[in-house]
């Protein structure tokens, strides 16, 4: 399915398959450390040991765990239930299933916020989503968020050396994923799109 510039749909259902097996595909491959890695040095400097931060889109909470490695706490939300459930596993950070679009239901005060991996990609009403976080995220507060683009120079080398071309030219001939619909939700499907990339 194709998806146009500008449509969002729920993903929670391609994750819930996916979860158990999200970080083999994408979070402990070579591109995808490579791809956090390089994320992780620009948001390390936004955020202190003793910070409160949200956690948008936590996947399986790997930048959770990431944080509270550094002395931050974490409040992670996800929509796929089973994404949650593989982040609060991993302990030592709070993880509750939410939606970006239902973030002000939380209630609280945070340091500030991320979201990581183009989770704000699949959000239908981002303005909605600024207007919570402007009341969760206290005044001077920092968000950093990670989208997704059309092209990835990474993502297209790193399956062009494989001899992957149909992943590695996708994004150029309109087959990317930017956020995944109901109908890909079924194991097959899930199989089929496992490789695009990541939350």
């Amino acid at each position: 399915m194709r998806i146009d510039v500008g449509q969002a749909l729920p993903p929670a259902n391609l994750f819930d398959h996916l979860a158990a097996t999200y970080d083999a595909l994408w979070t402990t491959t070579a591109i995808g450390r490579a791809q956090r890695n390089l994320v992780w040095r620009d948001m390390d400097t936004l955020f202190q040991p003793g910070m409160r931060i949200l956690d948008i889109g936590c996947g399986t909470g790997e930048d959770a765990a990431h944080f509270v490695a550094r002395g931050v706490t974490v409040y992670a939300t996800d929509a796929s239930p089973a994404m949650v459930q593989v982040a609060q596993a991993r302990g030592g950070f709070t993880a509750a299933v939410c939606s970006a679009e239902d973030l002000a239901q939380i209630g609280g005060a945070f340091d500030g916020a991320i979201s990581n991996f183009g989770t704000l990609n699949c959000v239908e009403d981002l303005p909605a989503v600024a207007r919570s976080l402007a009341g969760l995220v206290r005044p001077g507060g920092r968000v950093a968020i990670c989208l997704l683009g059309r092209f990835c120079a990474w993502e297209t080398l790193y399956y062009g050396v494989r001899w992957q071309f149909g992943k590695a030219l996708r994004r150029l001939v309109g087959h990317a994923l930017a956020c995944p619909s109901e109908e890909q939700s079924s194991p097959r499907a899930a199989s089929r799109h496992s490789g695009d990339g990541s939350r």
